[in-house]
């Protein structure tokens, strides 16, 4: 066993060793004190409980004494009168009632020490019709009497002659005269008592008792109140402080079903104890301390103060300043080694640290020029983008009864949606891969997904003299999914199986339902992969090895798009390969949807001319891209409004002052002044203050779309434009006559 260097060290190990067991029985100590005082406490607590009961019992037995001898009064039921007049007599020597009476069968109080104004009719009380069946003694619950206006309690006793029952005497004890009975009961603060009936409502309560009376006991009572634990329980009151509470039954069955509860504050219970543990935790404290600065001082001091130099210079050095010495002459010594392992440790950071900030520095400058080159290569894409599309939508409107420009047209501004989109998640690769993407779910049809990949795929395929074989049912195959994304999912995995194939090789798409799940497999006679690369084929910018047959290249990001989107849709999707040369096949699951079918966005109507509201609109393009101004204005001409195009701001302005536009599309990236600018001058021109201005831009960002917004801009278009977007905009904006 290796032996301590240190006097500090073994010192202190020996005070630990000591002091141990003497915490551990402070500990222990502590917590025996702790159940002890609970016990006694509620030992002490029941005995107080049954001494309350005790005593509410016994005015309540009082009362049933009282009755029995007026039920054995002759008389009694013959003279209403002098009924009353014994009774109130009763009443005046018996200050804890308030009441008297005597009730027929019938519940009719014909004799009472109270007089009332009118008949009181008490058949509906359940103690008055209880004490007939029962032919005994019954301690009703809670009522507030009609007679005398009071929180009471009426305790009843049937008349029984020649062995019928002919009445029932009735006793009222005044609430605040029963709750004296337990005012001997010693309570500390915090402390609680009540006294409920059978039905849980309360009829005394220390302290306030008067605001208590008729009221439910709290909820959380009533589960223990049910049962009457004998052993008192730990509850927490409605008042939020733990106690002690203590359940007792008011005498016997045959007096009451009264129960008697007494709760004690927790904290009262063990306040000695935990003083005691307080002092006991104290003096061990003052204990370890004194014992381990006798171990601190005792050892020696020269050593301690080096050590103590040397975690300062090492503390230094891990909070940044490495340029931190010891400063010790190095002897032969363990110190003096540790001084120099540290100063050498020290040098070597620092030099680490030079070479970090370096290398940090080009990869944020990098990283800068990547954020810039990338929103600048989507603007520069955009742009080409933008009359790409727009002169689709003018050759399908110009040309709407010849059906191969208008499916020329139709896939042209598919494939330019198509383009856009891979822009976009271009930009914001990480936002698709991490599952941020927004879907717009709806019930589709899967083999109209495959068939809209296809669509997009086919050309790769036709380049390489591919053979793309298609298995899909004639059963639709439904999910409910995003068609876009799926269609992007499809496509990618065509788009992989058509690159690592080679020439004139065969592509397999197979669709098929499989109980809840629809499965898509595309497979191929490629390249295939080796085991390592199909654990890691959807990691972001993963490729297979490039030949010279295989040109299309790409960055690897399809299949790792693909396998987040169909995990975001609920499905999964894996690949499997034999090995190389052995072909890939990947195969996408997905849960089956019954939800009929709706129209796909290939199936609807495209929006034109004729969702255009009658009228025309005069209109301003400002855009220094000649073909995206002109192919724009043939858009919008072709809508029948009326189009001046400018490519500088002042043009604009000199145009906006001549012909007052309605409705101006402004590019952004103007050569003279941007347009965010422009959009302030034309605000504060009087011919175009009300005007429409639409921003299109090929910056997508939501700063710059902020940026725009502010500067006055009502609406925010990307290019390119989404035309079924433009064209619901001019039919809100389109007056209902021509101007």
């Amino acid at each position: 066993m290796p032996r301590l260097n240190s006097l500090r060290g073994r010192l202190i190990l020996l005070v630990a060793l000591a002091i141990a067991p003497m915490a551990a029985m402070t500990v222990l100590t502590g917590v025996r004190e702790r159940e002890h005082a609970i016990d006694v406490a509620r030992e002490n607590l029941q005995r107080v409980a049954n001494l309350a009961a005790a005593n509410e019992a016994q005015s309540i037995e009082g009362a049933r004494q009282i009755l029995r001898d007026l039920s054995s009064i002759p008389d009694l039921l013959e003279n209403q009168e002098d009924c009353s007049v014994l009774l109130s007599d009763i009443l005046s020597k018996n200050t804890d009632y308030v009441n008297f009476g005597l009730i027929q069968l019938n519940g009719d109080v014909t004799c009472s020490a109270v007089s009332s104004v009118g008949m009181v009719n008490l058949a509906d009380r359940a103690h008055f019709r209880r004490a007939i069946a029962e032919r005994r003694f019954i301690a009703g619950n809670y009522i507030f009497g009609r007679v005398i206006g009071k929180h009471t309690i009426n305790l009843t006793f049937p008349v029984i002659k020649n062995g019928d029952v002919k009445a029932v005497l009735f006793a009222a004890m005044d609430l605040v005269e029963l709750d004296k009975f337990v005012l001997d009961v010693q309570l500390s603060p915090g402390s609680v008592l009540w006294t409920v009936d059978a039905g849980g409502t309360i009829i005394s309560r220390r302290p306030d008792p008067a605001s208590w009376f008729g009221k439910p006991i709290p909820a959380e009572l009533r589960p223990a109140l049910a049962t009457r634990p004998k052993v008192p329980v730990l509850l927490t009151g409605d008042d939020g402080v733990q106690r002690l509470y203590a359940f007792a039954r008011v005498g016997k069955p045959d007096i009451s079903e009264y129960t008697v509860v007494i709760g004690i504050p927790y904290d009262e219970i063990v306040a000695a104890a935990t003083q005691d543990q307080l002092i006991a935790v104290v003096g061990l404290v003052v204990t370890i301390t004194l014992a381990l600065l006798a171990a601190w001082f005792g050892g020696d001091l020269m050593i301690v103060r080096r050590m103590q130099a040397l975690v300062r210079t090492a503390d230094r050095i891990a909070s940044g300043s490495l340029d931190t010495r010891t400063g010790m002459r190095y002897e032969d010594e363990e110190i003096s080694g540790l001084a120099r392992s540290l100063d050498e440790m020290a040098l070597a950071l620092q030099k680490k640290e030079v070479e970090r900030d370096a290398a940090a520095a080009s990869l944020q400058a990098a990283d800068r020029r990547k954020d810039e080159f990338l929103a600048m290569l989507a603007h520069e894409l955009r742009n080409p983008l933008a009359p790409i599309s727009s002169g689709a939508q003018v050759l399908k409107m110009a040309h709407a009864d010849n059906p191969a420009i208008a499916r020329t047209a139709e896939i042209i501004a598919r494939q330019v949606e198509h383009m856009t989109r891979l822009i976009d998640d271009l930009l914001d690769v990480s936002r698709v891969t991490r599952g941020l993407v927004k879907l717009n779910r709806q019930p589709l049809d899967l083999r109209t997904v495959v068939e809209d990949a296809v669509e997009q795929a086919y050309p790769l395929f036709k380049s390489k003299r591919q053979q793309l074989e298609l298995d899909i049912p004639h059963a639709p195959m439904g999910i409910n999914a995003d068609h876009k994304r799926m269609v992007q999912v499809v496509a990618n995995l065509l788009n992989n199986a058509a690159k690592y194939t080679q020439e004139y090789g065969h592509i397999r798409v197979a669709l098929q339902r499989d109980g809840a799940l629809v499965r898509l497999v595309v497979a191929d006679d490629g390249i295939g992969m080796a085991p390592e690369l199909v654990a890691r084929v959807f990691e972001l910018f993963t490729q297979a090895e490039r030949t010279s047959d295989r040109s299309q290249g790409g960055l690897g990001l399809g299949l790792a798009l693909a396998r987040t989107l169909v995990t975001l849709h609920g499905g999964t999707l894996r690949a499997e390969s034999a090995g190389p040369d052995q072909g890939s096949a990947f195969t996408v699951e997905l849960p089956y949807d019954e939800t009929p079918v709706q129209a796909g966005p290939g199936g609807a109507q495209p929006a034109g001319a004729a969702a255009v509201r009658p009228g025309k609109l005069r209109c301003l393009v400002v855009d220094d891209n000649v073909d995206a101004a002109q192919t724009l204005a043939l858009f919008l001409e072709a809508g029948g409004h009326l189009v001046h195009v400018a490519y500088r701001a002042t043009e604009a302005l000199e145009l906006a002052r001549a012909h007052a536009p309605q409705l101006c599309f402004l590019d952004i990236g103007l050569p003279d002044i941007d347009g965010n600018q422009l959009a302030r001058q034309l605000r504060a021109l009087p011919q175009t203050a009300d005007a429409q201005l639409v921003a299109v831009t090929g910056y997508g960002r939501k700063e710059d779309q902020e940026k725009s917004i502010a500067a006055g801009f009502d609406q925010y278009f990307v290019k390119p434009m989404d035309t079924a977007k433009l064209v619901h905009l001019l039919s809100l904006l389109t007056p209902d006559t021509v101007q």
